[in-house]
C-alpha cells in the first residue's frame, strides 16, 4: 500500500518541474491527483503519463492568480473523488534578478499574484473542506530564497518570504482542527523557471555570487520526495516547519 493511499491531491503548477513529479509520484503512492497549471497540452502529457501507469489523475487547466481557477480545482476534487486531503502549493514565477530599483509594478504584481497570493487564495479554498473532514495538508513549495536575501531578485525575494510567513501562520492557526501546513525551501534545481527570462546584467551577478558555494544542483524528483514526506502520515508531528533541501547549500 502507498503512503498516499486513498487520498485525494491538489498539485499546483503540475504540467513541469517539480509540479510533475510531485503529481506523478504522488499518484504512483495511491493518490489521486488534481493536476493544476496553466499550459493545459503539457499538463495533459502529465495525466497521461501517470494513467499509462495505472495511477488515478485529472487535469485542471487554470491559474493560481484567478480565484475562480483555483475554486473549480477544489471543487474538482470534491465532486469527482469526494475528499480532498492534501494540497500542493507549487506553482511558481521567477523575476528577473532585479533589484528594487528597477522593479516595474507589473512584474512585481504579476510575481507576487502567483508566488504569494496564489498559495492564499488556494488555502483559503481548500481549509473549508478540510475542517468539513477534520483535517489536511498543506505542502508549500517556497525557496531559499525565502530565507536569505539575494538569491534571486526582490520581488521572488519577496514573494517567498511571504509564503513561506503564510505557511507558518496557517500551520499554527489550524493545528487544533487537525491542518498541517509545512514548508519546502529548495535550493538549486534543475527546472525549466528561468528559461525564456530576460536577466537583469547587474542583478544576476550579484545573486549568482553565491553559486560557486552550492555543492550541487538538485532534481525534481528529490524535491517531490521530501513533499511526500510532509504530505503524508510520516510527518504527523512536523507541522509549521521549513524543510531546507539544497545539498548544504545554505549551511555555508
Amino acid at each position: 500500500m502507498g503512503k498516499l493511499e486513498n487520498k485525494v491531491a491538489i498539485v499546483t503548477g503540475a504540467s513541469s518541474g517539480m509540479g510533475k513529479e510531485i503529481a506523478k509520484l504522488f499518484a504512483q503512492e495511491g493518490a489521486s491527483v488534481i493536476a493544476i497549471a496553466r499550459r493545459a497540452e503539457k499538463l495533459q502529457e502529465v495525466i497521461d503519463q501517470i494513467t499509462a501507469e495505472g495511477g488515478r489523475a485529472l487535469a485542471v487547466s487554470g491559474d493560481v492568480s484567478k480565484e475562480e481557477d483555483v475554486r473549480n480545482a477544489v471543487r474538482t476534487a470534491v465532486e469527482q473523488y469526494g475528499r480532498l486531503d492534501i494540497v500542493v502549493n507549487n506553482a511558481g514565477l521567477m523575476d528577473r534578478m532585479g533589484g528594487v530599483a528597477v522593479v516595474d509594478d507589473q512584474l512585481w504584481n504579476s510575481i507576487i499574484d502567483v508566488n504569494l497570493t496564489g498559495p492564499m487564495r488556494m488555502m483559503r479554498a481548500a481549509i473549508p473542506v478540510f475542517l468539513d473532514q477534520g483535517g489536511g495538508v498543506f505542502v508549500t513549495v517556497a525557496s531559499i530564497g525565502g530565507l536569505h536575501g539575494c538569491r534571486a531578485g526582490a520581488a521572488y525575494t519577496a514573494s517567498k518570504h511571504g509564503v513561506i510567513g503564510l505557511a507558518k501562520n496557517v500551520g499554527h492557526m489550524y493545528a487544533k482542527k487537525g491542518i498541517r501546513s509545512n514548508i519546502i525551501a529548495p535550493g538549486g534545481v534543475n527546472t525549466d523557471i528561468t528559461s525564456n527570462l530576460q536577466i537583469d546584467p547587474e542583478g544576476g551577478a550579484l545573486c549568482g555570487a553565491g553559486l560557486v558555494t552550492n555543492p550541487r544542483m538538485g532534481e525534481a524528483d528529490e524535491i517531490a520526495r521530501v513533499a511526500l514526506f510532509l504530505a503524508s502520515d510520516d510527518s504527523s508531528f512536523v507541522n509549521g516547519a521549513t524543510l531546507v533541501a539544497d545539498s548544504g547549500w545554505s549551511a555555508y
